[in-house]
């Protein structure tokens, strides 16, 4: 069969024939009269077998020491394209997601996607200064590349890269909460923890809807994220959990401060102080005295007589905060159940 035909029926070009005739590694038996190649049919069976080994990425190098040593063990060079394959699929895949980085930034024009490309290997540098820089320099001129800055926070330890980050997520409107609302389903709780962080900074409306349903979330660390944010904004949704938060120690004054944003609403502010009354019978003596430094920025009659039974209260401590703040409400103004919040305030941090 000459080389021609060879090629029409294998597939392989007559250029590639000629390539595997001159380093041996496929060489035609005969020749025509005219000096044409002519290839047998084990010629043909040598050239898929060669070829099958290319298909597995073996070079030609490989290929031939395949073919040339009777004893050739395969395994160790299989291993060997296993290495390199996935590193050539780590490499592929890095480039991809680099791209669709880019392309879901809508770059407009070259110089954006420049711009992109110098951020995106900014963010990916080993230095924590040069990724703050980064991300602080993210907002400007063009499109913010959202999915970068995402995926970036999701994964920052260092925390003032990190509120940098969170700095510039919040300027970038709500095409970054659907993102990162995934990152609280994340199986790594400091994952979820940054999520909830950056979501808590973004002041739309998309953002209140995901801590709201965050409230039900099974971390404890995301459920009281959500409830400072949500109360900081006024959503009496978080009523419930801000005042577990104050039971509990962690982050109290954090969780008092929000209340006290709720208080403001007169529908709410007697509603806020029954419940933390309600809880003064449970839990430790340290958290009766947190619930009553809590009454501190809460108006109305409700809270004004909790805090004046509880000048009264065994324990001391207890009994000199609500007297304290009692004397700092009449002080505040000559209006029965007026707070100046500031100043009371003040008092709830000094105990």
């Amino acid at each position: 069969m000459l080389i021609g035909e060879v090629a029409r029926r294998s597939g392989v070009s007559a250029r590639m024939l000629r390539h595997y005739d001159a380093l041996g590694l496929v060489r035609p038996t005969g020749r025509t009269g005219s000096g044409y190649r002519e290839y047998t049919s084990e010629d043909i069976r040598l050239i898929f077998h060669v070829e099958s080994l290319r298909s597995l990425g073996l070079s030609l190098r490989d290929v031939r020491r395949a073919l040339d040593d009777p004893d050739f063990a395969p395994a160790e060079l299989v291993n060997d394209l296993i290495r390199r394959t996935r590193l050539r699929i780590a490499d592929e895949t890095e480039l991809l997601t680099r791209l669709r980085r880019i392309g879901a930034a809508d770059p407009a024009d070259w110089e954006e996607v420049l711009r992109a490309v110098t951020l995106l290997r900014a963010l990916g540098s080993e230095s924590a200064g040069t990724r703050q820089r980064a991300a602080l320099s993210s907002v400007g001129d063009g499109p913010l590349p959202v999915e970068a800055l995402v995926e970036a926070v999701l994964g920052e330890s260092d925390p003032n890269v990190a509120g940098a980050l969170r700095w510039a997520l919040a300027r970038s409107g709500d095409s970054a909460v659907a993102l990162l609302a995934e990152g609280l389903g994340s199986p790594e709780a400091e994952v979820r923890k940054r999520a909830v962080q950056s979501v808590a900074e973004i002041p739309d409306a998309a953002a209140t809807d995901v801590l709201r349903d965050a409230l039900a979330h099974p971390d404890i660390v995301v459920r009281g994220y959500s409830a400072l944010a949500l109360g900081a904004r006024g959503v009496a949704d978080a009523l419930p959990a801000l005042i577990d938060i104050v039971v509990d120690q962690t982050k109290g004054v954090d969780a008092a401060d929000a209340l006290s944003v709720l208080a403001a609403d007169p529908a709410l502010s007697d509603q806020i102080a029954t419940r933390l009354v309600a809880r003064l019978g449970q839990g430790a003596p340290s958290a009766r005295r947190r619930l009553t430094e809590a009454l501190a920025d809460i108006p109305g009659s409700t809270a004004v007589r909790a805090l004046t039974d509880l000048s009264h209260d065994e324990d001391r401590t207890v009994a000199l905060t609500a007297t304290a703040i009692l004397a700092l409400r009449d002080a505040a103004s000559p209006r029965p159940n007026t707070v100046e919040p500031s100043r009371v305030g003040d008092a709830r941090r000094a105990n």
